[in-house]
């Protein structure tokens, strides 16, 4: 099990980290104790591998999709796990929106779709690149907190609401809550979150040995 000083270091890393992915493109990502910073994290994902690739799949044909339909009128964001859809950002109207809800849910290997996207004009620079702060800290916070299991919580920030997705049971789920609360420059925190019972965490427990 790692130290408390050893959570730290990792902590401080992925802040490092994630504040840099914003800042160059293109740079592979970085692994730490085996997870892949600023992209999938692959170790002790309590998804299966096949499923993880669905997911990349979901995200990158519902993105496209939406683009061809809404095009700059629009920005979202789509983020799948477990096959659960989330999108969130800006759009222009009412039925922008109800497209949102039509695109996303004939995408392949979706299972439900989360529409967390807004009525609103598109968001500055300036707003996204606090939201990424906003992302990296509340990362660093869950790895830094010694009771949770940082991996197995995806957080995507819109507008300062952090929105955390899944698959844990209602103590792991409602602790990262807690520690996303507690983060500088939350405003909200939503959970996507799919809860398991114990027993099944055991099973994946058991299914990853």
């Amino acid at each position: 099990m790692n130290t408390p000083l050893q959570r730290r270091l990792c902590a401080r890393l992925l802040l490092a980290s994630l504040a840099l992915s914003g800042l160059l493109a293109g740079c592979a990502p970085l692994l730490l104790g085996g997870a892949a910073v600023g992209g999938a994290l692959m170790y002790k994902d309590r998804r299966t591998t096949g499923t993880q690739l669905e997911d990349e799949g979901i995200e990158l044909k519902a993105s496209a999709r939406l683009r061809e339909r809404l095009g700059d009128k629009a920005h979202l964001n789509v983020t799948s796990y477990n096959r659960i859809a989330l999108v969130t950002g800006e759009v222009a109207s009412d039925g922008d929106r109800a497209v949102v809800d039509e695109v996303v849910a004939k995408v392949e290997n979706v299972r439900s779709v989360v529409n967390e996207s807004a009525v609103m004009g598109i968001t500055s620079m300036t707003a996204r690149s606090n939201d990424l702060i906003i992302t990296s800290r509340t990362k660093a916070a869950l790895i830094d907190a010694s009771d949770l299991p940082a991996t197995a919580v995806k957080v995507v920030t819109e507008r300062g609401v952090v929105y955390l997705l899944g698959r844990v049971t209602e103590r792991e789920a409602s602790r990262a809550t807690e520690v996303a609360r507690a983060v500088s420059g939350v405003a909200k925190v939503v959970k996507v979150f799919e809860i398991i019972t114990d027993d099944e965490l055991k099973a994946l427990s058991t299914e990853k040995r």
